[in-house]
């Protein structure tokens, strides 16, 4: 056993290295706030991990839904045909007549004189309902088995297509010419 003299040597020996100062004002508090403050950011670091592990999981996810809705959407498509379905010889009078339909729109398009413009929208409208027709006779034939009669009724309707669009073309250029006419005529008074 130390004796009382021992201990009291000792004390002396260390007296300065003892911390004997008063802590400040609001240390208590500080404290507090401190291990509040870790607290908080040991919560930040698990939401972090939390969305770490979240966000693989959510594409993976998106993916899946993404390849379902693909599968479902073309098991649930409703099988139409067309005229290339039938035989090499329509595919090749249902490219004729595309190309054909595309070439005179294209002319129609060009068109740009305030004087036709009431034609062409017109024209527009039905070239819209006649295209409409065919995307019904396309399902039709597919129904029908390809079925001669729709078969003739799909050729009718390109056909209409194309003789509504050269129509159109031919009015386009008697309005042009009969516009001309008149500037003809004051050309002529002048000379």
């Amino acid at each position: 056993m130390m004796n009382k003299d021992g201990i009291e040597e000792l004390f002396k020996k260390y007296e300065n290295d003892f911390d004997t100062e008063h802590p400040e004002l609001n240390h208590k508090e500080r404290f507090l706030n401190k291990l509040n403050n870790q607290s908080e950011l040991q919560l930040v670091n698990v939401d972090k991990q939390r969305r770490r592990l979240w966000k693989p999981l959510i594409g993976v996810a998106a993916s899946v839904l993404l390849l379902l809705t693909l599968f479902v959407g073309t098991q649930q498509e409703v099988a139409t045909g067309d005229l290339a379905s039938v035989s090499p010889q329509m595919a090749e009078a249902e490219n004729f007549f595309t190309v054909t339909i595309a070439e005179e729109l294209s002319k129609i398009e060009n068109e740009n004189s305030p004087e036709v413009q009431a034609l062409i929208l017109d024209v527009m409208e039905r070239i819209k309902t006649l295209e409409a027709d065919y995307e019904s006779l396309k399902t039709d034939l597919t129904e029908s088995g390809e079925d001669s009669r729709v078969i003739y009724a799909m050729i009718s309707n390109f056909q209409n297509r194309i003789d509504l669009l050269k129509n159109t073309l031919e009015q386009i250029e008697k309005i042009k010419q009969l516009n001309k006419a008149p500037q003809d005529v004051s050309e002529i008074n002048m000379l």
